[in-house]
């Protein structure tokens, strides 16, 4: 990783240097672990959204976008939690730098915008989705092209954030 310095914050000192962030780098087993906890997370999230976004696309038009939504938007849910926890162990080890990283700031940032895609689709084109028949309207296919995109970003923001 490119030193990009460190923001000396307060409170990411303070969880840099608590016991998790101690343990998560003193530990031999446990940084791996929840790094393919993390990736795991981030596979599952990744694959519900991919299938129903396809899906909104015009892939697969014999499987219901109701029925479709009842598998992948939970599995997508579960993922995010998982991810999201087990990033925040692993940003413990090196809250200072991570936070300076801007392939880290940039997957943060897309992050942001892939939840606040979710909560425009849920009160929007969501709310209607029984009547959608065989074709989606056009604003749930913008929100599933700008979702498939944007967590797309994350993933490969993630993967630089070792090389940048």
């Amino acid at each position: 990783m490119a030193d990009h310095g460190a923001i000396q914050h307060p409170l990411l000192l303070t969880l840099e240097q608590s016991s998790l962030g101690r343990a998560m780098r003193e530990e031999l087993l446990l940084y791996p672990a929840v790094e393919v906890l993390h990736i795991l997370g981030f596979v599952a999230l990744f694959a519900g959204i991919a299938v129903f976004d396809l899906r909104l696309l015009g892939l697969g038009r014999s499987l219901s976008p109701v029925q479709l939504a009842r598998v992948c938007i939970p599995l997508a849910g579960y993922g995010l939690g998982l991810a999201i926890a087990m990033g925040l162990l692993l940003f413990s080890t090196e809250a200072t730098h991570l936070a300076a990283n801007p392939a880290f700031q940039v997957k943060l940032v897309l992050i942001a915008f892939g939840l606040i895609n979710v909560l425009l689709f849920h009160y929007g084109p969501w709310g209607n989705i029984a009547a959608w028949g065989e074709t989606p309207p056009r604003a749930a296919r913008v929100a599933a092209a700008a979702s498939l995109l944007l967590w797309t970003g994350v993933v490969i923001c993630g993967r630089l954030i070792a090389y940048l």
